[in-house]
């Protein structure tokens, strides 16, 4: 018996946009907007995962799904995430287009009225797919006002091997200054946004930007950005946009393999940082070795969930990805050193649930920068879960502090009252003494 593809749960990259910025030190925001062109790669991202796993002619057609591909999707079993950070609605945007190549639209997208007539959504059956975003986005951009993660930035830009690294980008540098038209270029800069922008809307920008100059760019580019968003420790900071953003993952995949529940498609559309942070996390691994650096825009990352054949029927995750419109399928990868194309969906929650930043708490907790029970910065619960123990331990400690005080006070009226006592003694014998001596 064949495998049984239950779910895919899609991390989908924007398409392509204008110029951006951020802060390079706490890696802050600015606004920027979709293009024409980002919006196709996005459609053809969603048009591709269509075919892919909506087709009912297609191998990996998810189990539940629609047969028939004019059919609407059922609302209940898509979910989609879009991250609302400070770009603006480029993400937004991004996602949009997605769900019209993967949800166009359909004739069948219609209502009977009581007085008998019938109504086709605008648009040719357009489906409306609802796309969820949060104000304050800790999951898709849990780095941004996060004290620990600044210092991390920080750490990573003052060691030993940043420096040397910026030494030997030093020729480049200053090989492109007369191309960034003032903007600083160093290797802590966007100096690769920013050619690579230009050179793919800026008519005159492409025809004097010399060979070879944007690959070394995006080399430059992905050493940085892979030193930022990776971290030694599956649980350290630099990781931060891969915790975060698993935690909605991991939540829908207990809900396809475990749960009697409807959904099949869980989609996040998102930047490219938790890509770098997933790529390292899961020590993930193509044909040609590790993945490292910055996906194209457009690329996907899918965690299929696959039911195994008999006699056992076992849960297995799949991961693949897709960078961009340069890979032509997604692409299955390895992870957790493991050779197989899938492993236990046990396995795969066991090695990372314990790292997941699941809710506001466990983000305070991964930012804080303090372990001081009292301090702002590190507050790692609820004020009313937290209050009853920093009242607790304020007792005891001026209990602690008043007893030393008694204590300290009887100790040192005892070695008074032992001091004349001595003198009394002293004093009572030289008296006797003398006494003696006297005729």
């Amino acid at each position: 018996m064949a495998s049984t593809l239950l779910g895919v749960l899609i991390l989908a990259q924007n398409g392509g946009r204008s110029e951006f910025f951020q802060d390079p030190y706490d890696y802050a925001p600015t606004f920027t907007e979709s293009t024409p062109l980002g919006a196709s790669e996005s459609f053809q991202l969603g048009s591709y995962l269509k075919a892919t796993y909506l087709d009912s002619s297609s191998p990996l057609h998810i189990v539940d799904m629609p047969l028939d591909p004019t059919h609407p999707i059922p609302p209940s079993r898509v979910n989609v995430h879009a991250k609302s950070g400070g770009e603006g609605t480029a993400i937004f945007d991004s996602s949009i287009a997605l769900l019209q190549g993967m949800f166009p639209p359909t004739s069948k997208n219609r209502i009977e009225l009581a007085n008998g007539s019938t109504v086709t959504s605008p648009l040719g059956g357009y489906q409306y797919v609802p796309v969820e975003m949060e104000e304050t986005d800790h999951v898709l951009e849990p780095w941004t006002e996060c004290k620990a993660f600044k210092k991390h930035v920080s750490e990573i830009y003052a060691s030993d091997e940043f420096a040397q690294a910026s030494k030997d980008a030093q020729d480049f540098f200053e090989t492109i200054h007369d191309y960034m038209f003032g903007r600083p270029a160093t290797l802590v800069d966007m100096v690769y946004d920013y050619l690579d922008t230009q050179l793919t809307y800026n008519q005159s920008f492409a025809y004097r930007l010399p060979p070879t100059l944007i690959e070394q760019a995006r080399g430059w580019a992905n050493y940085k950005e892979h030193a930022v968003f990776s971290d030694k420790e599956i649980s350290g900071v630099g990781n931060i946009a891969g915790r975060a953003v698993l935690a909605p993952i991991t939540k829908a995949l207990e809900r396809i393999a475990f749960d009697d529940d409807p959904l099949r498609v869980l989609l996040i559309e998102t930047s490219y940082q938790p890509f770098i942070s997933l790529f390292s996390m899961m020590d993930a691994q193509g044909h040609d070795g590790k993945l490292f650096g910055i996906p194209n825009y457009a690329s996907a990352l899918a965690f299929e969930v696959v039911r195994g054949p008999g006699p056992e029927f076992r849960d297995l995750v799949r991961l693949k990805f897709k960078n961009g419109t340069d890979d032509s399928e997604l692409k299955t990868l390895h992870m957790f050193e493991h050779r197989e194309q899938a492993i236990p969906v046990t396995e795969f929650l066991y090695r990372l649930e314990h790292h997941v930043i699941s809710d506001t708490k466990a983000w305070k907790s991964a930012c804080s920068t303090s372990w001081f029970p009292f301090s702002s910065d590190a507050t790692t619960a609820s004020e009313s879960i937290f209050m009853p123990f920093r009242i607790l331990f304020l007792s005891l400690l001026g209990f602690c502090v008043f007893a030393w005080m008694r204590y300290h006070k009887y100790t040192q009226s005892k070695r008074t009252k032992q001091h004349e006592a001595v003198r009394e003694e002293e004093q009572d014998a030289f008296v006797n003494e003398k006494s003696r001596l006297l005729p």
